[in-house]
């Protein structure tokens, strides 16, 4: 469930400033989430773990 305030939602009272910020974090999140995903298949070797771990975000 969303918090709401009032009879709207929390999100919907947030500034255009703030969405953009919101958006940006999340694309760079998600590139870094892929960038690791494609590099543990790409260099993957027979046999050996891959250890991977996000940085704190």
């Amino acid at each position: 469930m969303t918090k709401r305030i009032g009879n709207k939602d929390q999100a919907q009272l947030r500034g255009k400033q703030e969405k953009k910020e919101t958006k940006r974090t999340n694309k760079a999140r998600e590139a870094i989430k892929q960038a690791i995903a494609k590099a543990s298949y790409q260099n993957a070797v027979k046999n050996r773990p891959v250890a991977t771990a996000l940085p704190p975000a």
